[in-house]
């Protein structure tokens, strides 16, 4: 379980196939605190911490993890939005994130808005996720509020020091975005389909 606060931002230093597999090597602030079996938010997908070095961890993607997000992307020298799993006794700053992404979306506008930026992502909704005004949302493990929501497209508005914080700030258009949807609102569609 995580909060879609993002802790520190990793660079991808190493990419491994490993048959269907694709095994990660990151650099980080944090890779020194963390433990093998460790669970942590990799622009939002929850993987395993299997190896540990010099100020890096690895973790494994398998192939199910790379079609359904944009960690197959990844090319060495990207940035990932790191953050460990949400502490009992902690406060919950973001929202509920379960690490597990819905599907990927696309940057299609990117806009700065006088100190701050917003953003504009396409879904496919046939898969049955929706967002609302004022909702959450992930976007790469960060968990941000939905400023303009339609059928197939919602915004957000970052601040600068998500901006400056998360690998938002590299984000083009034409991007692929892993998107993990309110879990609220997943359980209320899934509900409101059956009782159609």
């Amino acid at each position: 379980m995580f909060t879609g606060i993002i802790e520190k931002i990793g660079r991808v230093c190493d990419l491994r196939k490993d048959q269907d597999n694709l095994e990660i090597v990151i650099e980080s602030a944090i890779s020194n605190e963390l433990k093998i079996d460790q669970s942590v938010a990799h622009n939002g997908v929850c993987l395993t911490v299997v190896r540990l070095g010099e100020g890096t961890h690895t973790v494994t993607a398998i192939s199910e993890t790379l079609n359904k997000t944009n960690l197959a992307k990844l090319r060495i020298g990207d940035l990932l939005n790191l953050e460990r799993c949400m502490q009992v006794n902690g406060r919950l700053d973001g929202h509920i994130v379960q690490g597990h992404v819905d599907q990927t979306g696309i940057c299609i506008e990117l806009s700065e808005k006088n100190g701050s930026w917003e953003y504009t992502f396409s879904y496919d909704p046939s898969l049955g996720n929706i967002t609302v005004e004022k909702g959450s949302i992930c976007v790469n493990g960060i968990s941000l509020t939905v400023v303009n929501s339609k059928e197939n497209s919602f915004s957000v508005a970052i601040i600068p020091y998500t901006y400056e914080h998360t690998n938002m700030q590299n984000l083009k258009i034409g991007d692929m975005v892993n998107l993990e949807f309110d879990i609220i609102g997943k359980y209320i569609a899934r509900l409101t389909q059956k009782v159609l």
